[in-house]
């Protein structure tokens, strides 16, 4: 199966800048976006053979996360079941016959790191939701994930080590999210790569690959023997984020 990933910063900017084209090329199993800031009623992009899943934020234009599947699943879940969070739409769980993937738009410290706090209490709760999971099928998930791991996947560590997304509380809650039982995906294939999934519009940073790797497919250490490849797709334009992808081997993903 194909899985891509891609902050879209706003679906309907995106559509005009030449997503539907990379969506016809890539012909994923299932798409998930994050960002889309578009309502159910404004989701003009509908290609025939994809099921469609939205999870709007309560507040209009903020946020959402959307999902085209090929593969029917056999449970549809939206948020975490913790209001505080659910309110901005930033999850969608497909529950398939041998796997939960998860799409997921991880909340941004903000300048000034006014919601870091929050931010530590929504990583205690995601980590709680996927571990849950996890006791039933192995787990999937992918999005923006608004940290950096590690010095190697951000083009200036040194000057960024209080910005919102490399701050050590945000790394130590990634670090120990793989240690209870998951895989970056693409660090596990590529060790030594320096590539980046976002960019600033400021100053030309996309251009000079002043970057940060924020977005990622993790995976349970269970599907490692079922792991193929990961991808950035970072020479896809459209957003200040790039697509990502994972392709593995899962049997009984369609529930038609």
């Amino acid at each position: 199966m194909k899985f891509i990933s891609w902050n879209v910063a706003g679906f309907r900017s995106c559509l005009k800048k030449g997503f539907s084209e990379f969506f016809s090329f890539i012909d994923a199993d299932i798409f998930c976006i994050q960002e889309a800031k578009i309502t159910d009623k404004e989701l003009e992009f509908r290609p025939k053979n994809y099921e469609i899943y939205m999870n709007q934020a309560a507040k209009k234009g903020y946020s959402g996360t959307l999902i085209y599947t090929k593969h029917k699943p056999q449970n549809v879940t939206y948020g975490m079941g913790i209001e505080e969070h659910d309110k901005e739409g930033r999850m969608i769980t497909l529950e398939f016959s041998n796997f939960f993937l998860i799409n997921v738009y991880v909340p941004n410290s903000k300048r000034g790191l006014l919601r870091l706090d929050y931010r530590m209490i929504w990583e205690n709760d995601f980590k709680n939701y996927i571990q849950k999971l996890e006791q039933k099928k192995p787990v999937i998930f992918c999005g923006d994930l608004n940290v950096c791991h590690e010095e190697i996947d951000i083009a200036n560590p040194k000057t960024n080590v209080r910005s919102a997304g490399f701050t050590m509380e945000e790394r130590n809650k990634f670090r120990d999210l793989l240690a209870a039982g998951y895989i970056d995906t693409f660090r596990y294939q590529n060790p030594n790569k320096v590539m980046y999934t976002w960019w600033s519009y400021f100053r030309n940073a996309r251009e000079r690959n002043i970057g940060w790797r924020l977005d990622y497919f993790i995976i349970s250490k269970k599907l490692i023997p079922n792991f193929k490849k990961a991808y950035i797709f970072n020479e896809v334009q459209g957003s200040d984020h790039c697509p990502i992808g994972l392709d593995i081997e899962m049997e009984n993903g369609d529930e038609n």
